[in-house]
């Protein structure tokens, strides 16, 4: 059982991998990591495999848990959470250990990363690590999750996104596909490309495909004006407390215009230009203030796409492409902002 008396526990550390570059001793953290099970790990791309191995790397005490395992005992958070091992060659690629208890005020760090969509478990999940507060450091912290919806957010800054509508009538869609001759849509709640339509003005299937994105005309969609996702890529920039980590772009298969990694979309090293350096710089303040400290915002063409906040992924990709280890930046912000707590 993990409880008070664990709490930054210190030891040094002499023989970690060369590539971390330690020579001081750190001070051991226990991070615990709310995420899907073990068998959704693909260790090639997984960001939240990624942060557990460089955690792992830094000497840290990693917990895995899902959602489902949080409780409420003796007046305040705690989980059945299983010590997790990261390895990224063998068919186990994260290994758990048996069930223990662990009492959440405990803990240095606790990393969200449950994948979308943000439904009443998510919201139930938000709610009771808000007691937290004070405590531990959540990433990303559970009120700017429940106020960050990843497709909406970024209309916070509505001269940085294209022309979009949000709506459930057919009629006002039809109406903004024929103004712009082709447009996206999105369902509100959706991730990974999932139920993204193209739609364009002169398509038959135009009014099928709305009914069914609005499920008959009862659930709102987000509709944008189509960009040239094949031309420009889609650049997804990693941003840690408001700074960016670095950029990949990305850019879609000859027969799917999603640029998706999760969908086969092709992954290229960039760098970041002034429009989005402009970007960066206007939502920075509202990310610090929202607590949203890892986060992953899509750009295409200049324009701000979404900013997605509940388990941003591209960190693994970034690192192979560029030979640098935003990974290990992570893991060295989150032993800074925990110790920082009383």
């Amino acid at each position: 059982m993990v409880d008070r008396a664990d709490r930054r526990v210190r030891r040094s550390l002499r023989s970690l991998p060369p590539q971390t570059s330690i020579t001081e001793c750190v001070e051991i953290v226990n991070i615990v990591v709310v995420m899907d099970g073990p068998e959704t790990v693909d260790p090639t791309f997984d960001t939240s495999f990624g942060l557990m191995l460089a955690a792992q790397e830094r000497g840290h005490a990693i917990w895995h848990c899902t959602a489902s395992d949080l409780e409420w005992v003796d007046g305040r958070p705690q989980t059945r959470a299983r010590r997790a091992f990261a390895d990224e060659h063998p068919t186990e690629p994260l290994r758990l250990g048996d069930v223990e208890d662990v009492d959440l005020t405990a803990i240095d760090a606790v990393l969200i990363r449950t994948d979308p969509p943000f439904d009443v478990a998510y919201l139930h999940m938000t709610l009771l690590l808000d007691h937290l507060a004070g405590h531990t450091l959540v990433v990303n912290a559970p009120r700017g999750l429940r106020d960050a919806n990843e497709k909406l957010y970024a209309h916070r800054f509505g001269d940085l996104v294209p022309p979009t509508i949000v709506t459930a009538d057919a009629a006002r869609i039809v109406a903004f596909a024929r103004t712009h001759v082709s447009a996206v849509a999105k369902p509100i709640e959706g991730h990974g490309g999932r139920g993204v339509m193209a739609l364009r003005a002169d398509d038959s299937n135009l009014p099928s495909i709305i009914d069914t994105l609005t499920s008959r005309g009862s659930t709102p969609v987000l509709v944008q004006r189509y960009l040239d996702v094949a031309a420009t890529g889609d650049k997804r920039i990693l941003l840690l407390d408001g700074e960016p980590l670095g950029a990949i772009q990305r850019f879609p298969t000859n027969d799917d215009f999603r640029a998706n990694i999760c969908v086969g979309g092709r992954v290229a090293a960039c760098d970041l230009d002034d429009a989005d350096r402009r970007i960066v710089d206007r939502l920075r303040p509202a990310l610090r203030a929202d607590g949203l400290y890892f986060v992953g915002i899509d750009v295409i063409d200049g324009h701000l796409s979404e900013v997605n906040v509940t388990s941003p992924t591209g960190i693994r990709q970034l690192g192979a492409l560029t030979g640098s280890r935003p990974d290990i930046e992570v893991i060295r912000w989150l032993e800074t902002a925990a110790a920082a707590l009383p």
